[in-house]
């Protein structure tokens, strides 16, 4: 029998056993990891910075999530400790926050831990002031001194003692840090123009730091950064530079081949600790995933390798194996580590392969994907390919299709008898946010892919979305689990779902998603609109600590200001409306400032730029007269790689119709393409190679 996810401890603990701290009536997998701990664990929540005023404490923060792999191991060391809890409980009040669920409360104190200490990473360990101000920040800490890092102990130690003996020093600190976030922050500068200059010098900066022998940019570790991969692909095009082509996919295959990707169950790992993509860090996370995919579209359509169609099919079904919800969702993500140790899920030895595959089988299959007697991570071996199928089937002098045929046949068996494993945890709680980029990646694999499965997935998790995850009122909520959907939704959320949507409509053309990214569009600006054409991560009702936020730089995810930008700009495109239009160009404008010298942190508001500057074609499909669909006209327009290009079906019985659809009527009877490039258009076209001839200039 197939052992079930370990997914998450209880929501109350055992009969018979009583709770340690707060933390067992949570919604968060990650806080209920922490429920029997010994520390006297309190939920972020007033009450505990209440009791630290009355008590005259400082408040130790640890912010993590239930899928991280040091985050476990601190957890292990030092709060399951008996000595590390006393001396938490005898002279700090301490809190316990869900990253994923509170992404506001990590942005704050993950730029004051790299301010404070020049780094920052999960778990993030900080001290407060009752006050919310931080004055000591780190990342893991070991519950004694060992190899040179200072011991937990001892700075819980340290601080108790300055706080009764120095305590001004420390808040002096903790103000500081105010000051210093707040100066971050700061009045956004006048709009710059929309230029084409940030452009080049983004391919410049990757170009500069391209890894040409391995893929990916710099050293290890490597992260896989999708969005980075989308950008260069629309700067090849922009600028007719094969170098930029070259980065984005050899980058792209590099991942695929690499032991960063699951080679047995498919799914990206979150990163790789070498700068090979052998050795990934083993989690793997959804928004990873929807990202990869998105890329790897991009990919396909531009080179019409299969090769990255495959990837993106193989990701996505992944995603619906492992982290598809009963009730239309997907969950946030997997852990790294299984049976006390990471990675230990994924690792073969060839003797456990050949006992799965028989001899024939086995030697093929290790040969292919690098599994050694001696192993290539603690004894045994991350699967990985060396080259792609067709380069070792060359090698071999056998033919690719029956190579990959004997491979797949592997993979099945492997992935049966791995699913017999302990399973790594799941994070099981679902976030609009995340689950709105994994609605993008979907409509277009199914748009793009013509699989109109993986529209119709996409379909049900939106609806799970727009049912579950919103209040009484219609406001869009951050996390559901269990039944119940808490925390109100932050810009990102708003950003990704609305995107999600976008794609729903470009995917389908059903008039209702249009209607949906319209209505959190709109929705967004009430709540997170700063008065100047900018927006807070944070909504104007929301709690702010410390700061309201405004997040402009991409991280392993795009910023929600910069999804917001491209949003707005395709959706005024879409519906015809210049002022939504205008809404993205200013918030273009307002950040372009800031990027100043380092553009590749930007890319999603390159991508969003690169848009903006056009040339903007929209390209509208009607049926015959006889409302054949135009398929011939599709299918052109889903093998181009067309990032300035919004396609259009007009389906009958839409109303009102879109402005863009007034007066497209079939010519001859036959399905009939209309191109409009920057609202000029061309003379209407029926045959496919006749559409492909005028795509040459989109």
């Amino acid at each position: 029998m197939k052992p079930r996810h370990p997914d998450s401890p209880p929501a109350s603990p055992p009969r018979g056993k009583k709770s340690a701290n707060r933390l067992a009536g949570s919604l968060s997998p990650y806080l209920l990891q922490h429920a029997a701990n010994p520390v006297d664990w309190y939920p972020w929540e007033e009450e505990a910075f209440v009791r630290a005023q009355e008590e005259d404490r400082p408040v130790f923060l640890s912010i993590g999530y239930s899928t991280c792999h040091w985050c476990h191991v601190m957890a292990h060391e030092s709060f399951e400790s008996e000595d590390v809890a006393a001396l938490l409980n005898r002279h700090f009040v301490a809190i316990k926050v869900d990253r994923e669920e509170r992404p506001d409360l990590d942005h704050t104190y993950m730029t004051a831990c790299q301010l404070l200490s020049g780094s920052g990473g999960w778990p993030t360990t900080l001290v407060l002031a009752p006050d919310k101000k931080p004055f000591f920040a780190a990342t893991y800490l070991p519950p004694r001194s060992r190899g040179g890092m200072t011991g937990l102990m001892e700075i819980l130690q340290r601080i108790a003692e300055l706080w009764q003996h120095d305590r001004n020093r420390l808040l002096q600190t903790g103000s500081e840090v105010q000051r210093a976030l707040r100066d971050m922050e700061g009045v956004a500068p006048s709009p710059g123009p929309l230029q084409e200059d940030l452009l080049r010098r983004a391919f410049e900066g990757y170009l500069a730091d391209f890894d040409r022998a391995r893929g990916g940019f710099g050293s290890a570790p490597k992260f896989p950064a999708p969005h980075n991969l989308s950008l260069l692909l629309r700067l090849a095009k922009r600028f007719g530079d094969e170098r930029a082509t070259t980065m984005a996919l050899q980058t792209l295959q590099q991942i695929r081949l690499g032991g960063i990707f699951d080679q047995v169950g498919f799914g990206l790992h979150r990163y790789s600790v070498d700068a090979n993509w052998l050795v990934p860090h083993f989690e793997k996370m959804l928004y990873d995933q929807a990202l990869a995919v998105i890329a790897f579209l991009d990919a396909y359509q531009m080179s019409g390798a299969p090769f990255f169609r495959q990837s993106a099919l193989e990701i996505l079904e992944y995603v619906q194996r492992e982290l598809s919800d009963p009730e239309g969702g997907f969950y946030c993500g997997e852990d790294a580590d299984s049976e006390g140790q990471e990675g230990t899920y994924y690792l073969w030895s060839p003797e456990e392969v050949e006992a799965v595959l028989g001899r024939e089988l086995s030697a093929v299959f290790c040969r292919s994907y690098g599994i050694t007697a001696g192993g290539n991570f603690e004894g045994r071996s991350i699967p990985h390919l060396a080259e792609d199928i067709e380069t070792l089937a060359r090698k071999a002098g056998v033919d690719p299709q029956d190579l990959s045929a004997f491979l797949g046949e592997g993979h099945k068996k492997l992935l049966e008898v791995r699913g017999k494993r302990l399973h790594p945890h799941r994070d099981d709680k679902i976030l609009s946010g995340w689950n709105g980029l994994i609605i993008a990646a979907l409509a277009r694999a199914g748009a793009v892919l013509d699989l109109p499965p993986l529209l119709e997935r996409a379909e049900r998790a939106a609806d799970f979305i727009m049912q579950r995850l919103r209040d009484e009122t219609g406001r869009l909520l951050r996390t559901y689990r269990a039944g119940t959907a808490a925390i109100p939704a932050f810009l990102e959320d708003y950003a990704f779902v609305t995107w999600g949507f976008l794609e729903l409509y470009l995917g389908g053309f059903a008039r209702r998603h249009l209607e949906a990214a319209r209505e959190l569009s709109e929705g967004m600006e009430k709540l997170f609109a700063d008065g100047r054409g900018g927006y807070y991560d944070t909504a104007s009702d929301a709690e702010h600590v410390l700061v309201r936020g405004r997040s402009l730089q991409d991280g392993a995810l795009p910023s929600g200001n910069s999804v917001v930008a491209l949003n707005l700009l395709r959706l005024g495109r879409l519906e015809s409306d210049p002022r939504t239009e205008e809404r993205g160009e200013r918030l273009l404008a307002l950040t372009l400032p800031r990027i100043g010298s380092t553009p590749t942190a930007y890319s999603q508001s390159l991508i969003a730029l690169d848009y903006a500057l056009g040339p903007k074609s929209e390209v509208v499909l009607t049926p015959s007269a006889a409302g054949a669909p135009p398929e011939e006209l599709l299918s052109v327009l889903r093998s181009t790689f067309l990032p300035r290009t919004l396609v259009l079906v007009d389906r009958p019985g839409s109303s009102p119709p879109l402005p863009l659809l007034l007066g497209k009527t079939p010519l001859e009877g036959r399905p009939t393409a209309y191109l409009c490039r920057e609202r000029t258009c061309l003379p209407p076209v029926t045959r496919g190679e006749e559409l492909r001839e005028l795509l040459k200039d989109c």
